[in-house]
């Protein structure tokens, strides 16, 4: 298994709080930690930013990609928008998440609940080649569902 230095900061109102970590031996993504001051309640339908209170030096070649927690988004029905989430290498803010309510009731966030998991994936930058005609396949232009339930 490879590893790789990613360097984190933290800021004030995390303080307190402990580093993301890996739950298991095995396991992919780090916990990310709520840096809140007080509780935030998210109402079914709505969604809102948590601060983690972490920046983070990823390493060049790389991104951490911001993912939900299975078991919050089975339970509860939160959702991590926009996931998979990106940090770049040269980005330097906060890492904040974007957390939905899918569910049927009130969900309350509190300072140091695990809100998401972050995993470092390497990364393949595409090199575009502009063509007249892409070459077929069997699948061709079949789509979503093209193959059955």
């Amino acid at each position: 298994m490879d590893t790789a230095k990613l360097f984190v900061h933290k800021l004030p109102h995390a303080a307190d709080l402990p580093l993301p970590r890996y739950m298991s031996d095995d396991a992919a993504g780090m916990d990310i930690l709520a840096a809140l001051d007080e509780p935030v309640v998210l109402l079914p339908g709505n969604r809102t930013l948590i601060p983690t209170g972490l920046q983070m030096a990823v390493p060049r070649g790389c991104e951490v990609q911001i993912r939900p927690r299975s078991g919050l988004a089975l339970k509860q029905g939160i959702a991590v928008l926009n996931s998979p989430g990106t940090v770049d290498a040269d980005y330097r803010g906060e890492v904040k998440v974007i957390i939905a309510n899918l569910g049927r009731e009130p969900f309350v966030i509190t300072r140091g609940d695990r809100i998401a998991q972050m995993v470092l994936a390497k990364l393949t930058r595409a090199d575009l080649a502009e063509c007249e005609k892409l070459p077929d396949t069997a699948r061709g232009k079949g789509g979503f569902g093209h193959t059955g339930v």
